[in-house]
């Protein structure tokens, strides 16, 4: 019976710390008074006669409005430029307590006309615009790329607050345009027919990256030929040109080592008995390199000033290798692995057109990552 009356007695403690924590109570005594009018709604929805929770609500609701109220006459009396963002704010908070209300019949018996400011959110949003519109306008007459992009963004939200506002959109258009940097991109020029194909491949790659990117809309590339169809006039230029590369040095290496291995059966006696011996070879390994290299060099220039603006330079190796051995003597000297190798013949290597086209991969790799870098946040 104890045990029983212990049992009960939790959970009569349990049931009142829980039914503090959600009608809002706790909150309240916190000051978070949206969040207590929330969670008093949520009880009331969920158990229309709970006291606690009409009490909690009939109190943070009140103390929620005034809070509001008093937020945006202060607001209004500030001299911050976009202090009609922080007016719509509150009024959108009344609406929301207002919508969450009238959304649970048992809390309208205790706020039967929760206030709703429509009017007052509609004009306080088209103020907002207004401002950001303004000052959009004085970043674009600032007449400078950085100042343009910020006036890329005022304009882009003066849209979100007030779809339509005057020639808004037609003026982000503008900002953006007067933002971009327009970079093209020179092709590479390889003085090697051999190689051409392979130089063809690596430029496609640089013009698929180019197309593609789209990290920082404020950059876009063209390659030359699209630049001089377009008629753009660069804002840069990136010019990509192999300062050296080497196709097909090759070095071959040659070890020998001298094999021999005791208890060899050798053959045998007239009474058909092993004889044991010693058996010996000269194991020749073979091992060629052939090392393929190139340096390239990335310059962007500032197509108004001819100076140079970025330097950087990638350098990139393959090396084809093949290995191969020969011997002379009696192969019992050799261990599998020896005797496998043996078996292996001299490879041809790859043509040099795809030798070119391995070194230049990790140039590749380093090129679009620095491009990528410097661009990201130009």
């Amino acid at each position: 019976m104890k045990n029983n009356s212990r049992l009960r007695y939790f959970i009569y403690l349990s049931l009142i710390i829980i039914g503090g924590c959600t009608t809002g109570k706790k909150a309240l005594q916190k000051g978070d008074y949206d969040a207590s009018v929330a969670k008093a709604v949520s009880r009331l929805q969920n158990s229309p006669k709970n006291s606690e929770a009409m009490e909690v609500l009939k109190t943070a609701y009140d103390l929620a409005l005034q809070d509001h109220l008093q937020k945006i006459e202060e607001a209004k009396m500030s001299n911050n430029l976009f202090r009609w963002e922080s007016v719509m704010y509150d009024y959108q908070k009344i609406n929301q307590l207002a919508d969450d209300i009238n959304s649970c019949p048992a809390c309208l018996t205790i706020v039967p006309k929760p206030s709703k400011y429509i009017n007052e959110l509609a004009d306080s949003k088209y103020n907002a615009a207004a401002a950001r519109y303004n000052s959009g306008l004085g970043y674009l007459r600032e007449n400078n790329r950085q100042s343009a992009k910020k006036a890329y963004y005022e304009f882009e939200k003066t849209q979100n607050l007030q779809p339509n506002y005057k020639d808004a959109k037609a003026k982000m258009e503008d900002a953006y345009w007067a933002a971009v940097t327009r970079v093209v991109v020179q092709p590479i020029v390889v003085n090697s027919g051999r190689y051409k194909l392979s130089a063809d491949y690596f430029q496609q790659q640089i013009d698929q990256f180019i197309g593609n990117y789209s990290r920082n809309k404020f950059v876009i590339f063209y390659g030359e030929a699209q630049a001089t169809n377009q008629k753009i006039v660069p804002d840069q230029v990136l010019s990509l040109n192999f300062d050296d590369f080497v196709v097909g040095q090759t070095y071959i290496k040659e070890r020998v080592e001298k094999l021999k291995r005791d208890s060899v059966v050798i053959g045998e006696t007239r009474e058909k008995k092993p004889i044991y011996g010693t058996v010996k070879a000269t194991l020749s390994l073979f091992e060629k390199n052939i090392s393929s290299s190139g340096l390239l060099d990335m310059s962007i220039t500032d197509w108004n000033t001819k100076k140079l603006v970025r330097q950087q330079k990638f350098p990139g190796t393959y090396v084809w290798r093949d290995n191969w051995a020969t011997y002379k003597g009696d192969d019992r000297a050799l261990s599998k692995q020896q005797l496998a190798i043996t078996r292996r013949r001299e490879q041809l290597p790859p043509p040099p057109s795809a030798l070119f086209l391995e070194f230049t991969k990790p140039i590749y790799n380093q090129l679009v990552d620095d491009i990528s870098y410097y661009y990201n946040n130009y």
